[in-house]
């Protein structure tokens, strides 16, 4: 048995998204000498190849089902009363509902809430069920201010860590490698209402206007992936779209494009545009949710407004008829996300701030990123 707190991160699911990603890296990350660190998902399966753990972390699925939510609960209900712990960090918004009112039930001294999506807010009765947490976790400043301005949460109880990815894994290709003959659009994202992948369909369309031989790679999974599939095939020419399974290894996805394309109507801090940053990838997206933190307008890349084919169809031109503006954009990404988006500053950020929410409870906000 560890000798340090015990920190459970309790996630809905282990299927492909950015925050089961970015939940999975961190259990893996943080040091075992500060905090014994469980994983707990409430349904059975994973998408992610899971690295042998050895004496790493644990990786505990508390319901054999993957439909239903009930035996999840039960399960996570049983877990927690088993042995002692001293902190509850809860992941998606099943976890955020159920967490918090288990966790209180049965008195788990520190329960952190996580806030990664506008449409969390919603989907987890923020309003309703704030204070059952001691703190607040959002992965953007945008997200931090409709927390404080619209629900009243005191700013001291919430706290800002921009997501991380590994920069090592996630490089730029060798030079003059990127495809040219055939310019490909990339879009990864979960086939659901918030990324709004109907508009990046119409977008495409206006582009291939001007640029018909390119080509659109659309990413994820999701409830509404056949009638985007049916969408595309129907307005889009024979041979112009590609759909791909969303568990694939994106590297060299990333490596081939010529730019990425988010659509979001609302967001929180995307992983996968950090990703391609990283890779020395420009990027298009809407302006929402913490996207305006991630990507520098006018120089890693270019930001439109949501909902519109139109708005999105033009930095996509502007960007793939300027092959040295891709360049450059791409290269400024690279240094961003060096700079401000490594896995190791968000896992050194989780680990102070679970350090010091597990001494005071509650503190004082810090700058955003950071613990």
């Amino acid at each position: 048995m560890k000798d340090g707190p015990r920190v459970v991160m309790l996630l809905e699911d282990l299927e492909f998204g950015g925050t089961q990603r970015q939940a999975l890296e961190l259990t893996m990350r943080l040091d075992p000498g500060l905090l014994d660190v469980e994983l707990w998902m409430m349904r059975s399966g994973s998408d992610f190849r899971l690295p042998s753990l050895g004496a790493g972390p644990t990786l505990r699925w508390l319901a054999r089902s993957r439909t239903s939510v009930l035996p999840g609960i039960l399960g996570t209900a049983r877990h927690l009363r088993s042995r002692p712990v001293d902190l509850l960090v809860l992941l998606t918004a099943i976890p955020n509902i159920w967490g918090r009112l288990l966790g209180r039930v049965l008195r788990i001294p520190r329960i952190l809430a996580t806030i990664r999506g506008e449409g969390g807010l919603f989907r987890q009765h923020e309003m309703l069920l704030w204070r059952l947490a001691d703190h607040h976790l959002c992965n953007s400043t945008a997200l931090k201010a409709i927390l404080v301005d619209k629900h009243a949460i005191p700013d001291s109880r919430v706290s800002v860590i921009w997501n991380g990815i590994d920069c090592q894994r996630f490089h730029p290709p060798p030079a003059g490698t990127r495809a040219a003959a055939e310019p490909i659009v990339l879009c990864v994202a979960r086939m659901v209402p918030d990324k709004d992948p109907r508009t990046l369909v119409s977008a495409f369309k206006i582009v291939l206007d001007r640029f018909p031989a390119a080509r659109l790679q659309l990413v994820g999974d999701g409830p509404l992936k056949g009638e985007i599939i049916a969408e595309a095939r129907r307005t889009l020419p024979h041979g112009r779209f590609q759909f791909l399974d969303g568990t694939r290894d994106l590297l060299p996805l990333y490596h081939q494009a010529s730019l990425l394309v988010l659509s979001s109507i609302r967001e929180g801090f995307p992983n996968v545009v950090i990703e391609a940053m990283a890779c020395g990838l420009p990027v298009v997206a809407t302006r929402v949710g913490g996207l305006a933190e991630v990507v520098d307008h006018g120089r890693t890349g270019l930001l439109a407004s949501p909902g519109s084919p139109e708005a999105l169809a033009g930095p996509m031109v502007e960007l793939l008829r300027d092959e040295e503006k891709r360049i450059i954009h791409g290269a400024a990404g690279r240094r961003r996300a060096e700079d401000l988006f490594s896995i190791d500053a968000a896992v050194r950020s989780h680990e102070q701030l679970f350090l010091r929410l597990l001494h005071s409870g509650s503190l004082p906000p810090p700058s955003p990123g950071q613990a």
